[in-house]
């Protein structure tokens, strides 16, 4: 396996844990330099990003991102899917310091979904014009391989014309361990059970000492997050990388988190193999948590100009996503001047983000009103892009 390799180590965040200080007023000429460049179609510094971080004000590189944003898709459109998030179980052994979805095993408030649920799910999805799901659950331990492919089979064969994206790199790991294999055998297994293509979660800040302190270096180190996507890249197919940011993490980590994705998606560009579709970042969300009160939360502001750097340094990422799950709908219009050019889904059903205080809800026609609202076209896409011709995603428009 092609190992990724991270920036140097950054320095060691805060004791009380403040979120990233804001940047200058503007006029440096560091920053216009990197940004002359960046418009020009150079690739970003990881120094170079670090400069945008301290000295660029939020506009300044918002205006930026839009303009790579628009190089890469010159249309004045801006896609959106209908889904669903589908949790089959919520028992976990981990106790991952940012979630408050997590149950331990033997809780009374512990569950795991009978097929026959996640049928009926689909369904309500199907009906509501929905046209893939996001299956993801907790780490249960005494699940066995089994459920997992039969999971698959299932829904492989009764809703064909559902695209399946599935299981986050911790749960593919975890089955790795369990079943003493290697991360490629699981996904080949998972793979001819009928998995589709592989979600980014769990990714949180790619860096192992934020990881450790946030409880969820265990789950997955960052090395093994990424091997989980090169092998899915392998195998033909696509994923998503995802960053959830404001847990108390320095700007050279958020920046390191970019830079593991870059390199992967370098690595597997370089392989002719499939590849990430999209970069999702968003904001923690602290109610309920273990962290509750213990860190500084990234505001919009701090969301906008993460996502604006976002998207000038990952310059090999066709796509960034929009958050108005955790942002509002305000925020997440104005995201798309910001080098969004997806708002993600409507979200039929969502768990985990909602267990942590966020309660943002967006139906079909308010998506749609909020994309023109912006100035774009709305257009409905599948779970990949285009890069699924299956009956799950064939007859969706051309992007």
């Amino acid at each position: 396996m092609s190992t990724v390799s991270a920036a140097p180590l950054a320095p060691a965040a805060s004791a009380i844990l403040p979120n990233a200080p804001v940047p200058g007023l503007g006029g440096s000429r560091r920053v216009a330099a990197a940004l002359a460049r960046v418009r020009g179609g150079a690739r970003l510094t990881f120094d170079e990003g670090l400069t945008l971080f301290w000295e660029a004000t939020v506009l300044e590189a918002g205006a930026a991102a839009d303009a790579v944003r628009r190089r890469k898709h010159p249309v004045d459109r801006v896609t959106y899917q209908v889904d669903r998030n589908i949790n089959y179980t919520n028992v976990c052994i981990y106790r991952c310091a940012f979630c408050a979805f997590y149950r331990p095993a033997g809780d009374a408030e512990g569950y795991v979904l009978p097929f026959e649920e996640i049928g009926r799910k689909v369904e309500e999805t199907i009906a509501l014009g929905g046209t893939g799901i996001l299956l993801q659950g907790g780490i249960h331990a005494e699940l066995p391989f089994s459920f997992y492919e039969e999971m698959l089979s299932f829904l492989r064969e009764k809703y064909p014309q559902v695209h399946r994206h599935a299981f986050s790199a911790p749960e593919i790991h975890f089955l790795a361990k369990k079943e003493k294999t290697t991360i490629a055998d699981v996904l080949a297994r998972l793979q001819k059970a009928g998995l589709q293509s592989v979600p980014g979660g769990g990714a949180e800040i790619l860096e192992d000492e934020v990881r450790k302190r946030i409880w969820a270096l265990t789950k997955a180190p960052t090395l093994k997050w990424a091997e989980v996507h090169r092998e899915a890249h392998r195998l033909g197919m696509p994923t998503t990388a995802t960053m959830m940011f404001g847990v108390g993490e320095t700007h050279e980590q958020r920046l390191q988190h970019f830079d593991v994705v870059r390199r992967v998606q370098d690595a597997s560009l370089a392989d002719g193999v499939e590849s990430f579709t999209a970069f999702i970042p968003w904001t923690f969300q602290e109610e309920n948590t273990a962290m509750d009160g213990t860190v500084e939360t990234a505001g919009g502001t701090d969301y906008l100009r993460t996502l604006a750097i976002a998207r000038l340094y990952l310059d090999n990422v066709p796509h960034v996503q929009g958050s108005w799950l955790t942002q509002g709908a305000k925020i997440g219009s104005v995201a798309m001047s910001f080098g969004a050019d997806d708002l993600g889904s409507i979200m039929i059903e969502e768990n985990v983000v909602a267990a942590a205080g966020s309660h943002n809800k967006m139906g079909e026609e308010a998506m749609l009103a909020l994309i023109r609202d912006a100035g774009f076209t709305p257009v409905k896409r599948g779970t990949v892009y285009e890069r699924c011709q299956e009956a799950c995603c064939r007859d969706l428009p051309a992007l």
